[in-house]
This record gives C-alpha cells, structure tokens and sequence, in this order.
C-alpha cells in the first residue's frame, strides 16, 4: 500500500482568502449603503464602462446581428441539451400526497422561486455555456423573474455579443452590464431592476465566489465555489497525449486552477509530466500564462499503488470534474463518491460538458463536493410540505403530540393538542390541562 507524490502543490485553494475577504467586505457594505450610483462607479472603475448599465431590446438586436449564423446554431445545439437534460431532472422529482395514517395525509409541493440572480462571467473568457448553464435551468425549473449581468467593455460596445445573445436566447427576463462583485451586489440588493434575487447562481474569479458566499443566508446560493479543478485517475491503458492535453485544457481558466493527475503506474505520470509544459507553451500567451502559474503552483500528480487507495485520494479532494481513463471504469464508477461531475472514459471530457453535451457545468469546488451536487432545476425549486387530517385522526396525534411536548417542557404547545381533543370529542375522557 503506498501513495506518492510524484508532483506536490505549492499553493492551495485556501490562498489569499483572507485579502479577498477584505475586498469583497467593503464593496459589499459600499454597494448597499450607496445603491445603484455606487454600483455604477465600480463599473466604471473595474469594468471600464460607463455605458447603460440595464441592455434594451435594441441592444440585443445589436448583439445578434453580430453572432455568425454558424456560432447561432451551435448555442442553439448546446442549449437543446442542457434544456433536455433539465427538463429530465424537473420530471424527476413530484409533487405527492400519503395518507401516512387513517386520516392524516402528508405531502409535497414544489415552489419555484420567484428571482434568480445569474452571473455571466465575460472577463478574460467570454463564457457563453455558462449563460445556457445558469439561465435555461432557472426557466425549466420555471423561475418567473431572471437577472443575468456580465461584464462589459467598451471594445465590444457592452456585454460580449455572444453572451448577450445567448442571454436572450435562453430567457432571461432582466441582463445587466456589470461584472465582479458590483454585478453580484446589484443582483442581491434589487439595484436596476426592483427584483432581489432570492437565489444567486453561476461561476466566477475569486472576488465573485467571496460576494455569494458573504450573501448567503440574505439569499440562496447555487453552491460554493472557487477556481475550476480537475482531477483524472489514469492507469497504464491511458494516453498520455489525451490526459496531458484534458489537464492544460482546465489549468487555462486561470493562474489558481488546480490540476490534479491520480496513476495507477508511475511510469504514466512520468510521462505525463513531461508533456505538461510543451503543451502549455503552444497556447496563445493570456491561455499561457494562466495554464503555466496554475500547472506550476496547483498542479499534482499522486501515485497509489491499488485501485482503492486512488479512488479514496480523489474522494478526499472531492474535485469539481473527475476524468476516468481506466481499463476498469465501471469499479470507479460505482466507488467513487465526491465529485461534482464525473466523466467516464477517454471518449468524453470536461471540456463536453463544460460547453453543450447536456450536464451542467456549475459545479462545486474547494471539497464542496463531500455535501453537495451542482447546479440542478432542484436548486431553483422549494420543496415544501404540507399536512391535512380529519378530526377523528386528532384522537391520536393530538394526544401523542401533548404527551412528547410535555416531556420536552413545551406546555403551549401541549396545550394546541388539549384544545382540539376537547372541541372534538366534548364527551371522551382525556388528561387535558386548558
């Protein structure tokens, strides 16, 4: 039994949170107290914009008129899969009733809620997926009022045409011009659009993750999250051309993009290290520069010397998107326990379901995974309960109810019981205390 590392982390993702804690604090607490006029100041500042901050139907004319017929039909291929996927997910969960005893009937109802905040990130990346990701979940799921914001510059004359496009197309009913934390704030706090968002929802750079998370228990949060990972186990069958290139593809988000490489063979790993770098270094210089800090400070490869031992490994990073390039999948796949979305075989990859092949991509980050799944139509949707019983189911459970609430030394509560057995039944006899 032994486990390796063949390749250890500089840095974690807990690096830095205590600045951006900082940041995000007072932006916050400025934004609220000074509303939209604060909002639009750091747009102005760190989005360079001082544009309309609320898109008109004429802008979005303006942005379609800009997207290729051939990028048209490609959102509209990836938005038929992730609406396909939702709508399965929506269908999977009902809306019941059970009578649980003679007379005493329980059940469930599934509210929408009634505003979503959805972040486009648009800053270094023009993240149109994510626009499909976030906003087609929160209609399926049947959502009545959409905020979707994204930054703006003023080289595009606003939000990245693409984005703007495929914001409309997938129904959003408000879309904001603001990015980082003011768009977050703006969505929270009703700014722009008289609408406070009961849930707020998409990815982000660290600043956006630190805002949600700071809101949370103001409003719903999809899930938290940090910098994109993955995490691919391969053994000796892999092709190391194909796992280098999947690891570089993720590392280009950013600088803190965590890489995580589990073998089953050193010789592997070995082989996969070397090719890291060649292939970072054919990347356009922004993609380059991310990949190659986020490789360098992030990355790991780990050796484990038996299939268990690496399946524990990856469940205990818990990794945002989990590859398995393995001649045994099916063990992994009925192992494994943490993860956000796992992709199953050499075949498919996180960059499928990053962009259109139907799953969602908002997924979470930082271990989140040990707790929580990623974005769903059951995010958007409250399940709620409801109860109703005839008066003879009360001879029951009104006396049993008094019984544990007087145990518990709750005598009003007690009392709730008493009132109903006594109204109910005039000429039974019962220990009653009103």
């Amino acid at each position: 039994m032994a486990i390796e590392f063949l390749k250890k982390a500089e840095k974690t993702s807990a690096t830095g949170e205590d600045e951006t804690r900082k940041i995000v604090a007072g932006m916050l607490a400025e934004i609220e107290a000074g509303g939209e006029d604060v909002a639009k100041a750091y747009g102005a500042k760190l989005d360079k914009w001082d544009g309309n901050i609320v898109v008109g139907p004429e802008d979005i004319e303006r942005a379609s008129a800009q997207v290729s017929d051939q990028l048209k039909d490609d959102i509209k291929f990836a938005y038929d899969r992730v609406r396909s996927f939702a709508e399965k997910q929506r269908a999977s969960v009902q809306e019941f009733e059970t009578e649980l005893s003679p007379g005493l009937w329980a059940g469930q109802k599934l509210i929408p809620m009634a505003s979503a905040g959805c972040y486009v990130p648009g800053g270094r990346y023009a993240h149109v997926a994510s626009a499909i990701m976030s906003i087609t979940t929160a209609k399926v799921a049947g959502v009545e009022n959409v905020i979707a914001c994204s930054a703006p510059s003023i080289e595009r004359g606003g939000i990245h045409p693409g984005i703007l496009y495929t914001m409309n197309l997938a129904g959003a009913d408000h879309i904001l011009a603001l990015g980082g934390v003011q768009g977050i704030a703006a969505m929270a706090f009703g700014l722009f659009t008289g609408h406070k968002a009961n849930i707020l929802v998409g990815p982000g750079n660290r600043f956006v993750a630190e805002a949600k998370r700071m809101l949370f228990g103001r409003v719903g949060i999809d899930l938290f999250a940090g910098p994109t990972e993955i995490l691919i186990i391969a053994d000796k069958s892999a092709d190391a051309e194909v796992v280098a290139v999947d690891l570089v593809g993720q590392a280009e988000h950013g600088f803190d993009s965590p890489a995580w490489l589990i073998v089953r063979d050193r010789a592997m790993g070995e082989e996969v290290a070397k090719r890291m770098q060649p292939l970072i270094d054919k990347l356009p210089e922004v993609q380059r520069e991310a990949a190659t800090a986020a490789w360098r400070d992030y990355g790991e490869i780990v050796y484990c010397d038996s299939d268990e031992e690496a399946a524990q490994v990856s469940d205990e990073y818990a990794p945002e998107h989990l590859e398995i390039h393995t001649e045994n999948l099916d063990w992994y796949v009925n192992r494994l326990k943490n993860y956000g979305s796992l992709f199953v075989g050499e075949e498919t990859t996180v960059a499928f379901g990053d962009k259109c092949s139907g799953t969602n991509h908002i997924l979470p980050t930082k271990g989140a995974g040990h707790y929580t799944g990623g974005l769903s139509v059951h995010k958007f949707i409250k399940v709620v309960t409801t109860q109703r019983m005839t008066r003879e189911a009360n001879r029951d459970v009104a006396q049993v109810t008094a019984r544990i609430s007087r145990l518990e030394g709750m005598e009003a509560h007690a009392r709730t019981g008493d009132i109903r057995l006594h109204k109910y039944f005039p000429d039974e006899e019962f220990n009653l205390q009103l």
